[in-house]
């Protein structure tokens, strides 16, 4: 049950050949490139980084369909589900010159109308607000460039306290060479046209500043306020006629929506080409690539790369080179849907185990107790098999679904144990369509009559695994020789759980005083000093609080399944008041669909509490990075 195994792979190969091998390497999707430190002697001794042309390129080219793609969705949207089913694709037909060609034409078609919308709403806005500064002046039949030679001409504002008596004064001031316009006000401003002679221009504008008044320019505008306005209105107009015609031309593209798609995972995959290849180092005539790929496939590599001139070298890495090893978690129909929940968590440092077949029974079987409803199991399998064959989602959705229908059946199961089918809903349904008839499901134990044998019942799994991460626990200390580590840690504690089990039967105690006097020695064997002292007092409140709360923890089995169950029957019991079968039917559903996605969310979180907290914590070492080689994984199209 040990994580995949990963040999180091080191190649030097020709320059020429080094997009063809890249290829090779890809269409395997089993070699991760690592970076090579700049350090190291392969760079001293004249080898260098790739400049960076390719891989600006190659995002750019990804961005441009994802940008036209966006564009397709806005103005021409796709009726599509929650889940958008992928289309079969030959690897000729995706690959081929003609299938980019039309795609790039196509996305430079739509990003090209999509700047000019861009532009249109920059000029839009910009003409309105121009229209917003004219507004105040629509009244006055006065150039806005202003006039020359004798006559001087002022736009401007002054405040409402500015009255027409102290611009009368000012004119009066002025020898009566100065009059003005009240173009408009509002509720602070108003908006004056002050004309004056030439010859008193500066003291007109010195007297003007003194009252508060502040020009207003007109830059590049010529013609009245008016028939400015008038132009920019009809600009406007031109611009909206030129928006709703490039709109409709982009939705006219919408039958490109396959085409572009498929050009985003193509272009997808020669970015994550062009990320490894940014991570070699060479010369003009050769290149240099490390990297890792599971121990299993360096045959299979070397047969693939013999047409190509390379040297390849593989080797075990060093224990000091663990933390780097990238992690690939062994894999079949039963452990693939748990990589989400080991991933969410963390994945395992190399050279440890991988949890995912050990955390796997328990994990649906607990989901299937905290569930435990054969209508609630038949939705689940139902909905898990339509989507992975309709849709087939991969990743982490397809590990998702993969999982709700194992949990289905889990839940299914224990829904037939304690006869519920959306709670009591046929007894219920039984009841009105044929008063006085009593009907039950068969099942071997009831939640509401038999809590004291599910609460034990559920405490006794939660033992059972905490036993199974204590042996795991044992099994990993004895490889790596820490023998005294495993007989306190785990021996010791489980000769305690049996004495207390013997002293529950009425067997004695002896048992139990050998578990205990094993409990206080531990911490003096393995001690120091005073740390013998205090690891004593450590090691008895650390375990026993440990293991007594871990226990504890797992009565959440009991509780979401009693919880679930009387949920669904007080709908069920709401429902059924109307005494009507159709009122029942509609009421029923929605409180069971109600129950139903609390449920499914609400076991979900509490059974990877259980994993996480009670049974990793027993063996678990988290820490590894994921194994990220360079693949042909596509979002939208299946390449067959």
């Amino acid at each position: 049950m040990a994580i995949v195994a990963m040999k180091h792979l080191r190649l030097l190969g020709m320059e020429s050949e080094r997009e063809a091998l890249l290829k090779a390497m890809q269409d395997m999707e089993c070699v991760e490139i690592s970076s090579i430190d700049g350090s190291e002697e392969a760079l001293k001794s004249g080898f260098a980084k790739p400049d960076d042309k390719a891989l600006m390129s190659a995002q750019e080219a990804s961005r441009a369909y994802r940008t036209a793609l966006a564009s397709l969705d806005r103005f021409a949207p796709e009726k599509k589900g929650m889940f958008r089913k992928r289309q079969g694709v030959s690897r000729a037909a995706f690959f081929s010159a003609e299938s980019e060609e039309n795609a790039r034409t196509a996305a430079e078609t739509i990003n090209k109308d999509t700047r000019r919308l861009g532009e249109i709403e920059s000029e839009r806005t910009k003409n309105e607000a121009l229209r917003a500064t004219l507004a105040p002046w629509l009244t006055v039949d006065a150039p806005l460039g202003g006039a020359d030679g004798a006559l001087a001409v002022f736009f401007g504002t002054a405040g409402l306290n500015v009255t027409d008596d102290a611009l009368k004064a000012l004119a009066d001031s002025l020898d009566g060479l100065l009059t003005w316009q009240q173009a408009s006000s509002d509720r602070s401003l108003r908006y004056l046209l002050v004309m004056c002679h030439g010859s008193v221009k500066e003291r007109a504008l010195s007297a003007l500043r003194d009252l508060g008044f502040s020009t207003v320019s007109f830059r590049g505008m010529t013609g009245t306020a008016k028939e400015n306005d008038k132009t920019l209105t009809e600009n406007l107009v031109a611009l909206e006629k030129e928006r709703q015609e490039i709109e409709q031309r982009i939705a006219g593209l919408g039958g490109k929506r396959e085409t572009l798609l498929e050009a985003s995972d193509r272009a997808a995959i020669a970015l994550r080409r062009e990320e490894a290849k940014s991570r070699l180092v060479g010369t003009d005539k050769v290149f240099l690539l490390e990297g890792w790929l599971p121990a299993d496939r360096c045959a299979e590599i070397e047969k693939t790369l013999k047409p190509f001139t390379c040297a390849i070298e593989t080797r075990e890495p060093t224990e000091d080179e663990y933390p780097q090893v990238p992690v690939q978690l062994k894999n079949n129909k039963l452990t693939r849907p748990l990589n989400m929940v080991t991933e969410m968590y963390s994945l395992p440092a190399y050279g440890t185990l991988d949890p995912n077949p050990l955390m796997a029974p328990f994990f649906i079987l607990f989901y299937g107790i905290m569930m435990a409803d054969m209508g609630y199991g038949l939705l689940m399998m139902i909905a898990s098999v339509i989507i992975s064959k309709k849709y087939r989602p991969k990743g982490t959705s397809g590990e998702l679904f993969s999982l709700l229908g194992l949990c289905g059946i889990s839940t299914f199961i224990m829904g037939a144990l304690t006869g519920g089918f959306f709670g009591d809903f046929l007894t219920q349904l039984v009841a009105i369509v044929s008063p006085g008839t009593v009907f039950a499901l068969p099942k071997l134990f009831d939640p509401l009559d038999d809590l004291t044998m599910i609460l034990i019942g559920s405490m006794a799994l939660g033992m059972v695994q905490i036993v199974t991460g204590m042996a795991i626990s044992l099994i990993e200390k004895c490889k790596r020789k820490k023998f005294l580590d495993a007989f306190f840690e785990e021996i010791t504690w489980w000769i305690v759980f049996i004495g207390i089990a013997l002293l529950a039967l009425g067997k004695g105690v002896a048992v139990l005083y050998v578990g205990c006097a094993l409990v206080l020695l531990g911490p003096i064997v393995q001690g120091k000093g005073w740390g013998r002292l205090t690891g004593v007092f450590g090691s008895l409140y650390n375990h026993v609080t440990g293991y007594f709360g871990d226990i504890l923890s797992y009565t959440r089995l009991m509780a979401l399944m009693l919880a679930g169950s009387v949920i669904a029957q007080v709908f069920n019991m709401l429902a059924a008041m109307p005494g009507n079968v159709i009122a029942f039917i509609i009421i029923s559903m929605l409180g069971n669909a109600m129950n139903f996605g609390l449920n499914l969310l609400g076991c979900y979180v509490h059974d990877l509490r259980l994993q996480c907290l009670e049974f990793f914590n027993k063996f678990y070492v988290d820490g590894g990075k994921p194994f990220r080689p360079m693949t042909l994984d596509t979002e939208y199209v299946d390449l067959q």
